[in-house]
């Protein structure tokens, strides 16, 4: 059963990343790339090797922050949309088919999948959410009873407007 809503932007619920995630998560990359470009310096093997380090680290440096500004963001649910803090929008809700909270679902971790009813462009912010076609998965960083909330929010949503 859904919470009465005055407004249809009210946001019924929030996932945001779990900052002790956040820190492990974003210092592990970034302490990877420093590793690897310290190996680069260091001990180059050659320079075929070395170049292959160099854009190894580069590339995680380059992970780690695009992993930085996404999780700073939260995702919030309305009546019309599930949407980050930004602005940016995942999905209207009129266009979510089907949840799938399943063990074996192609989940990210702690989070759900989401199947909508017409494919959007790809896009990924790492360690929050992704959107492949018609498919969204949201978690990762995130813990995992805000995301538990919000795909029964999402499944109450389905639910009622399949009875309408």
């Amino acid at each position: 059963m859904l919470p009465e809503i005055t407004e249809p932007d009210q946001v019924i619920a929030t996932i945001s990343a779990s900052p002790g995630r956040r820190i492990l998560g974003i210092g592990s990359l970034y302490i990877l790339s420093l590793m690897v470009i310290y190996v680069a310096i260091v001990r180059p093997p050659d320079i075929g090797w070395q170049v292959f380090l160099f854009v190894l680290g580069g590339g995680s440096i380059w992970i780690a922050e695009q992993m930085r500004r996404a999780t700073a963001v939260r995702l919030e649910l309305t009546m019309e949309a599930l949407r980050d803090s930004n602005g940016d929008l995942l999905a209207r809700v009129e266009d979510i088919a089907a949840i799938d909270r399943g063990m074996f679902a192609f989940k990210p971790s702690n989070g759900f999948l989401l199947r909508l009813s017409e494919p959007a462009a790809r896009t990924w912010r790492p360690g929050l959410w992704w959107r492949m076609g018609s498919r969204i998965g949201v978690g990762g960083m995130t813990p995992g009873h805000q995301a538990k909330f919000m795909a029964e929010m999402i499944s109450a949503m389905i639910a009622e407007r399949s009875n309408s």
